[in-house]
């Protein structure tokens, strides 16, 4: 056994050598990529946004109606449920709220949407289908 062991020991090392002689280089491996060229200088343009235009001093609020009568309407805001306006008609408006009010009148919740000067507060004109009376 201890021969073995010298045999071993003395053949490890010449061992070594010889595989080291006798196997090929290692080389890293790269992989080829062709460059990709991407002209990033130039936007490409689909199509141009136009505003619409908004007459001026008229805003818009639309919402559901809590109260009206013929000098005034209270709606609470489409969106937001803590948001209640009330505008004071004109004499336009309030014209036509006539002719609503002989017919029953704006319900509570009936949908409108109300064209009013911000500066005033004053409904210009107002748009809703009044639902039948009670």
């Amino acid at each position: 056994m201890k021969h073995f062991a010298k045999l071993a020991g003395l053949g490890l090392p010449v061992m070594l050598v010889v595989a080291g002689v006798f196997s090929s280089p290692a080389a890293a491996q790269v992989p080829v990529v062709a460059p990709v060229v991407v002209d990033t200088a130039v936007p490409i343009i689909v199509s141009v946004v136009k505003p619409k235009p908004k007459p001026n001093g008229i805003a818009k609020f639309e919402g559901f109606v809590l109260n009206s009568n013929i000098a005034q309407i209270t709606a609470r805001a489409k969106g937001n449920d803590a948001t209640i306006q009330t505008f004071s008609l004109s004499p336009g408006a309030s014209a036509k709220m006539q002719q609503i009010v002989d017919k029953g009148g704006f319900q509570y919740g009936d949908k409108v949407t109300v064209y009013y000067d911000p500066a005033t507060m004053r409904a210009l004109k107002f748009k809703g289908k009044p639902s039948k009376p009670i």
